[in-house]
């Protein structure tokens, strides 16, 4: 109860999330969460991106959406600082928070132009390992800094040793057990349809990667491991599952061609954008994920092992850190293509089980992100 009473008590805040766009993946996803629990416990939510098929669900939710070109690379950018320097003290801002490198920048300056005893608090999460420069540096300079993993808040003291460790506080990423509960199959309606659409995926064993069409996610390592499982007997069926923005479109052309001239073209499917990625994952024999370098934590590879699919990644960032809580059979050797196939093949024969636990809750994220702000806004400036 005195919890409760000290919740009610505090200040109602008004919170600015800064994105590039709204279009797709675990960026934006986790924007929309934190927007919604600000709604849902009385604070005022406001998220600044050039839009996409998200924002809908975000003003639904009742946040409050503006669509400024925050993400854009370009020196024209920088005429922004002046105009969101008028939007942060017009529209009373408590805790601005910048979510990606260009934005940051813009926020930041128009952060540091203001008065440093009214202006918000100024809050950045490292959602990447970005290459290590002064531009990805500003992702260090919060008042607060979040690391969504232990991987990510090790890059930043690592890379950036001016960044004071206090600062840095690590908030997972976290998943919904609500929305993925352990051994959820969708229904009957939706296997009928996905498979009218991918008929020679009917029948066979699936194995999935999930991910945008970038060098850096492994497709080309995938083709390769369905190749080899495909002679070793194994009846087998890849799923490339993600959208090309335009300038990967060479890129997917270039998968598309090696399929082919593997003789694969009845044995890997791309299928593009697409919404029921959870339905996916869910008739999915294993789940795969094989970025060339390490990410910051692997969302997709959680929300498979939170539905009990089995689940494999190459063994380094936050996947490593992912598997080796949750699923260690799944952690395999990156630069040997050989034993890598083996040992996907005991997990297709033989997988273990994936135990059921609420492992990453989306709760503590939401918890320990709305908790900060409320004291990064109590905190007496420096």
């Amino acid at each position: 109860m005195r919890g409760l009473v000290t919740r009610m008590s505090e200040k109602k805040l008004t919170v600015l999330q800064l994105l590039p766009a709204l279009e797709s993946g675990g960026v934006e996803r986790g924007t929309l969460e934190i927007a919604h629990a600000l709604v849902e416990r009385g604070h005022r939510a406001l998220v600044m991106s050039a839009g996409g098929r998200l924002a809908t669900p975000l003003t639904e939710s009742g946040a409050e959406h503006f669509a400024w070109p925050i993400g854009k690379k370009s020196l024209k950018s920088l005429l922004l600082v002046r105009k969101l320097r008028r939007f942060l003290s017009d529209q009373k801002v408590d805790i601005v928070h910048a979510r990606s490198r260009v934005p940051a920048w813009i926020a930041y300056l128009a952060w540091r132009g203001m008065n440093p005893a009214t202006r918000p608090r100024f809050v950045t999460t490292v959602h990447g390992l970005y290459d290590v420069n002064r531009y990805s540096g500003i992702m260090t300079r919060g008042e607060a800094v979040i690391a969504v993993s232990e991987t990510a808040r090790d890059y930043i003291l690592s890379n950036y040793p001016d960044t004071l460790p206090w600062r840095v506080s690590v908030i997972h990423r976290g998943v919904d057990g609500l929305h993925y509960p352990h051994g959820w199959k969708p229904d009957d309606a939706w296997r009928t349809d996905f498979f009218a659409q991918f008929p020679v995926a009917r029948g066979k064993t699936i194995l999935t990667l999930p991910g945008r069409i970038t060098r850096l996610k492994g497709h080309e390592d995938f083709i390769e491991l369905t190749g080899r499982l495909k002679r070793r007997g194994l009846c087998v069926h890849g799923l490339i599952v993600g959208g090309a923005t335009q300038s990967k479109q060479r890129y997917l052309q270039k998968l598309r061609y090696r399929v082919r001239s593997m003789g694969l073209e009845a044995d890997i499917s791309f299928t593009g954008q697409r919404d029921d990625l959870k339905s996916i994952l869910a008739v999915s024999s294993l789940v795969l994920s094989l970025s060339s370098q390490p990410e910051s934590f692997g969302r997709t590879t959680l929300e498979a092992l939170r539905l009990g699919v089995p689940t494999a990644g190459y063994a380094h960032g936050g996947v490593g850190e992912i598997l080796r809580k949750i699923y260690p059979a799944g952690a395999l050797p990156q630069h040997d293509l050989g034993e890598t196939c083996r040992r996907i093949a005991r997990l297709l024969e033989q997988p273990p089980a994936v135990p059921d636990g609420d492992f990453f809750p989306l709760r503590a994220m939401l918890d320990q992100t709305l908790e900060l702000y409320a004291r990064m806004a109590r905190t007496p400036r420096g």
